[in-house]
């Protein structure tokens, strides 16, 4: 599991240069990005594509408009592929910021160039699903079995795979003796796997199959295709907001004052699937430190997964 780990955050940061390496040459010749040239700062937001059709209005953009309005500086979105990807943006100065849940966000900071700018705790409320449609054989974790493919979303996604991993292992699963993994991409290229059988159980968000029936790209099927053969813990830390620790300090005062206020319950409509990732009625904390992401090490300790071991 360290080796699948790594090689995705190695592929992740191969994959990000080719994808920011025009807007950082930009950022370079205006000063931008630095804050160093004398211009108007420019918050680099790396996102992760939240759906397949490029017309859709996604909670990223409302989410973008929100920061412009409340820092007074520009906000640039660049999507990236994956989870590890925004981690190696961020981390190497190409991004100032990225959304990210608690596992990917203990990555990060394990990194000691990646802060958490504000972080929001979580619920004692299942984080993570394991699905199989409806007319699957296997009824329970009993039932899995060498010859049975679990499609998981990305390697350093904390609902997708990490809470999942760890379930797993308290049922006595271990990956690629008791069951073969598919690493799919996405959660939404997890229920396609599904779908179209080439996997026999999507481990994912508790978020999505409350999407049953709504016409959703995030998640095609109807109430009643899917059903949950496992659930897993809760997690310490829900969802937060990271940053780069070489981004200039006026943006990074601007952050910290503005994302308490757009990450609030009147911009849920706005928020959309964001805004359903924090628990409501939780006060965030605001540059929590590093003990706070320990349990999340020690939970990958039991699934024996090391996301401190990151180079």
């Amino acid at each position: 599991m360290r080796v699948h780990a790594a090689l995705a955050l190695a592929a992740g940061s191969a994959l990000l240069f080719t994808a920011c390496s025009s807007s950082s040459a930009a950022d370079t010749a205006d000063g931008a990005g630095s804050g160093d040239g004398g211009g108007t700062e420019v918050i680099r937001f790396a996102t992760l594509p939240l759906g397949d059709d490029p017309n859709a209005v996604t909670p990223v953009d409302a989410l973008k408009d929100m920061i412009e309005a409340e820092t007074g500086m520009e906000v640039e979105l660049t999507d990236v592929p994956s989870y590890s990807a925004v981690i190696e943006a961020i981390r190497n100065g190409h991004e100032d910021i990225g959304i990210m849940s608690g596992f990917p966000s203990a990555l990060a900071v394990s990194t000691g160039e990646v802060d958490s700018l504000v972080a929001w705790p979580g619920e004692d409320e299942p984080v993570s699903t394991c699905l199989v449609l409806d007319d699957s054989p296997l009824k329970s974790f009993e039932d899995v079995s060498s010859d049975t493919v679990i499609a998981f979303a990305d390697p350093a996604s904390s609902s997708g795979y990490f809470m999942p991993t760890h379930m797993l292992h308290e049922a006595g699963l271990e990956a690629d003796e008791d069951y073969s993994s598919l690493m799919s991409g996405g959660h939404d290229r997890s229920f396609l796997a599904l779908q179209n059988g080439q996997a026999d159980v999507a481990c994912t968000s508790t978020i999505f199959p409350a999407m049953a029936g709504q016409g959703s790209p995030l998640f095609p099927f109807e109430p009643g295709d899917t059903r949950s053969i496992g659930e897993s813990i809760s997690m310490p830390i829900a969802i937060t907001v990271l940053g780069s620790t070489s981004m200039s300090q006026e943006k990074r005062a601007a952050l910290l004052e503005a994302i308490p206020k757009v990450f609030s319950a009147e911009n849920a409509d706005q928020l959309g699937v964001y805004a359903e990732a924090i628990p409501v009625g939780v006060e965030p904390i605001i540059e929590p430190g590093d003990e706070l992401f320990q349990p999340f090490v020690d939970i990958a300790a039991i699934a024996d997964v090391d996301i401190s071991d990151l180079e």
